[in-house]
């Protein structure tokens, strides 16, 4: 008999468990399959937690980081739909519709050839130390710029391409390239500051460069220049101003909370996001004229030397004042050579 009560007590609570586990599980079933619903609920018997949640919802915390306190932030959702959406909408329009631009204006212009043709003689243009922080800036920005976009389109682009495991391997090494480059990136931007600042300062003549186009739509007939353009003038500023709010944005990323909360870090983000898209574009078009987009202007910053022609069409008011003749008709043989041809301006044998 004890033998039977001990089967008894054994297995009845066993069979007690899978019947009520077979009388649940439709409802189990049923409730995986429900779908939240778009709207937010109404019932008045609803949790007030939830029917609030438009608001920001904040408690206390012992804890010495009081910002995790905060349970609903709702700028956060429109941070994340800018992330998410609008951040990569907006960076895809300025960067497509500046190389869309420079496709159609290389379609319609071609490249800006020298005029009176190559003199064949230079003249120093950039010293080695200018060529150095502009390299520096330039290689340090174009892994920035790259490592940057892809943690924007990294997920809705690479992932399905190339997988997760490579997109992870990838993603964390921009991530650290990233985050080092920038600081030979600011010290670049300083470099430059210091040496070009006082060569792109405003004055009266960029207004005529500017309202001629800067000669770029007339074959041969370019308005007068100092060292540097008006159009290099703006390209200066907005990558030195520009360049200087992206490091101060990213670094308020990089070491979250030490200068702002949450708020301030999600602008910081918005900020980085748009300043990127910005000068990318600006760098596009820098990259053109620099390259396929006019004869001779890589040489600048190629070897430091330029055709002496090529500076007396885009550069006269430079040549000016250093003694040099502005007139392609004269040739090199009319430009002085008893000055120390390894001075920035003058020319090189």
């Amino acid at each position: 008999m004890p033998t039977i009560l001990r089967l008894i007590t054994r297995v009845v609570p066993g069979l007690l468990l899978a019947v009520f586990l077979m009388a649940a599980a439709p409802a189990a079933q049923a409730q995986l399959d429900k779908v939240p619903a778009p709207n937010p609920p109404s019932q008045k018997e609803e949790v007030e937690l939830f029917q609030n949640l438009q608001g920001k919802i904040q408690g206390y915390v012992s804890i010495p980081d009081g910002k995790l306190a905060t349970l609903v932030q709702p700028q956060g959702r429109d941070w994340r739909e800018f992330r998410n959406y609008y951040g990569r909408i907006i960076s895809l329009v300025v960067m497509g519709g500046m190389l869309l631009g420079l496709a159609v204006f290389y379609l319609f212009r071609g490249k800006i050839r020298i005029a009176a043709g190559r003199a064949g003689r230079t003249i120093t243009r950039f010293m080695p130390i200018d060529r150095f922080a502009h390299w520096l800036t330039a290689t340090s920005f174009i892994v920035l710029a790259l490592t940057g976009l892809m943690l924007i389109f990294g997920k809705p682009v690479m992932i399905p391409l190339f997988g997760h495991e490579a997109f992870t391997a990838m993603a964390t090494f921009g991530k650290y390239a990233h985050n080092f480059l920038s600081f030979p990136f600011v010290l670049g931007i300083l470099m430059m500051l210091v040496l070009w600042i006082k060569d792109n300062i405003p004055e009266k003549a960029d207004l005529t460069w500017i309202k001629q186009g800067g000669g770029f739509l007339n074959n041969g007939m370019h308005p007068e220049a100092g060292r540097f353009n008006a159009g290099q003038k703006m390209i200066f500023w907005t990558i030195v101003l520009g360049g200087l709010a992206m490091a101060l944005s990213g670094y308020m990323l990089m070491f979250p909370f030490y200068l702002t909360g949450v708020n301030g870090m999600q602008i910081a983000h918005v900020v980085h996001t748009l300043g990127t898209a910005v000068l990318v574009a600006v760098i596009f078009g820098h990259i053109y004229i620099g390259t396929i987009g006019m004869e001779g202007a890589f040489d600048a910053m190629g070897n430091g030397e330029v055709d002496l022609n090529w500076a007396r069409e885009h550069h006269a008011g430079w040549l000016k004042t250093q003694g040099i003749s502005t007139d392609t008709r004269d040739g090199p043989s009319k430009v002085p050579t008893h000055r120390d041809p390894h001075s920035p301006g003058l020319p090189a044998e």
